[in-house]
């Protein structure tokens, strides 16, 4: 399989325990979960706390005492999520990522969840990801987890277009609500032409030579978790992670600078901004890869074009699963209207950035 990842030799199996927690009772689940993880707690005197910023799953946070030194996340699944997540390869992706130190623990898994260690520090916001010292943290970070090799040498290959085509055969042709349904026809492109844009996009996007690397390939504002105090950063949420083109992580990050509940295009980052992400980025990523980090302005410039252009992928990624959510989702978010926006900026932005060339 093209998305193949190899967990390293000698690391720890995970434990699966054969646990479903309903969400309307999660603390009791979660008592079930901590009875194993953390026997030596007593159950009167954990507190749950619900962290609210997903809009995939629920995530709940379980310590005891004030200071939330040793916190255990519990994650469970949103409905039918198995249909836009291979569980699997997340799994895979969590262990490479940890070995690597680029993940925090992985304590277990349930029927419908995983458990894992809370990162200490702050979720970020879109303000804070244009402020130079975290963009520079973020651009090295991201370098660190695209520079891990793969398994023995093997080339890797990117799934972005089956996984697109997957989405694009799983979205809804119809709403029962007849309001839902009346936006739902005026405001989404036809099938036809959506499937004409993936068409284009695979041709033009998989010519641009960005290589394929381990991707995140959801790094949002609240998937970046900042600790001040250290001075450091770290990435969670692996669901969508896989061998993906490079220049597709770092446009998809920056399509996140619009932020998600009031979505403000006008904070996608300006050019002189992006250039010097980008000068961090590959002097990181050559850093990592042990080559010297002298970084050319081609080299710069280059990247510049096709991260812009594969940004119009993940508008159109992003806008199928939106699609699905709307359909399948139980969680209070606007999905149809995330689609809709996704989608429009798609067709705004294609023209701009398709003018744009690769250096001679």
């Amino acid at each position: 399989m093209a998305n193949y990842i190899h967990v390293p030799p000698g690391m720890p199996e995970v434990p699966k325990l054969e646990l479903t927690v309903v969400e309307a009772g999660f603390r009791e689940g979660a008592m079930q979960l901590l009875r194993e993880l953390r026997p030596e707690w007593q159950p009167e005197e954990v507190t749950t706390q619900v962290f609210t910023d997903g809009i995939t799953n629920k995530l709940i946070g379980c310590y005891v005492g004030d200071t939330m030194e040793d916190v255990v996340l519990v994650r469970i699944y949103g409905n039918k999520t198995e249909l836009l997540v291979d569980r699997d390869e997340e799994l895979k992706s969590f262990q490479v990522l940890q070995s690597h130190g680029c993940a925090p623990q992985l304590y277990c898994t349930f029927n419908n969840g995983l458990c894992y260690e809370f990162m200490q520090g702050e979720a970020l916001d879109p303000e804070h990801v244009c402020n130079p010292t975290i963009c520079r943290l973020i651009a090295r970070q991201l370098a660190k987890i695209h520079a891990i090799h793969a398994h023995n040498g093997w080339i890797p290959k990117s799934n972005l277009w089956i996984k697109m085509g997957k989405y694009f055969s799983l979205i809804p042709t119809e709403f029962e609500d007849e309001r839902v349904n009346e936006r739902f026809l005026r405001d989404v492109p036809s099938f036809q032409v959506l499937q004409e844009e993936m068409a284009w996009m695979k041709s033009i996007l998989s010519s641009l030579g960005s290589p394929v690397v381990l991707c995140h390939n959801d790094l949002l504002c609240k998937n970046i978790i900042y600790n001040e105090k250290q001075g450091d950063l770290h990435f969670i949420d692996y669901e969508y992670s896989g061998y993906n083109y490079q220049a597709y992580d770092i446009g998809n990050h920056f399509n996140e600078f619009a932020g998600i509940n009031e979505v403000d295009y006008s904070l996608y980052p300006e050019k002189n901004i992006q250039l010097q992400w980008l000068q961090s980025y590959l002097e990181a990523y050559k850093e990592y890869k042990g080559f010297s980090t002298d970084v050319t302005e081609k080299e710069v410039e280059t990247l510049y074009v096709q991260v812009n252009q594969f940004a119009l992928a993940s508008h159109f990624f992003w806008g199928l699963w939106a699609l699905i959510q709307s359909k399948y989702s139980k969680i209070d978010f606007d999905f149809l209207g995330y689609a809709i926006v996704r989608l429009n900026q798609y067709f705004k932005m294609k023209p701009e950035v398709t003018a744009l060339a690769l250096p001679d």
